[in-house]
């Protein structure tokens, strides 16, 4: 009797195994490759990228993030400052509507988030804070707006 049962819960559950292991999160691009591509290349892939998350279960999503932290703390403090300063001179480059478009997809997709994905994002913010010197926080206290 309990074998049938086993055989019965593996069966219907079966399928649903095959779909997790079918949709599989995409894997993490390497930032100083992402860096080198062209804004036009960098929005199809990153439309490619989303559209694959949108798909992945929240702990794929999680399992993506995680991915992504460790490979860029595995990047030396000159490699993440030059990553950083072509990101900004980018995003300086960027016209005024771009800007905005951009900002408000950044808002919907936060706002898409379930309560657990918020709660998570700002503690993975407040584990970054915190691994700042006492000069980075300060410096970049001064370049945030005021609230």
């Amino acid at each position: 009797m309990r074998r049938t049962q086993l055989l019965l819960w593996w069966v219907a559950l079966w399928p649903l195994s095959l779909l997790s292991a079918h949709a599989a999160p995409p894997d993490v691009p390497d930032p100083a490759a992402w860096a080198a591509l062209s804004p036009q290349e960098q929005a199809t892939r990153r439309a490619e990228l989303k559209q694959r998350l949108q798909a992945a279960t929240p702990a794929e999503r999680a399992a993506f993030r995680n991915r992504l932290r460790e490979r860029l703390e595995a990047m030396t403090p000159e490699q993440r400052q030059a990553l950083a300063g072509r990101t900004r001179e980018r995003w300086q480059q960027l016209d005024p509507d771009e800007k905005q478009r951009l900002i408000d997809e950044r808002r919907e997709r936060v706002k898409a988030m379930s309560r657990e994905e918020r709660r998570q994002l700002i503690q993975e913010r407040r584990d970054i804070l915190g691994k700042l010197s006492p000069e980075e926080r300060a410096a970049l206290r001064e370049k945030l707006p005021a609230r």
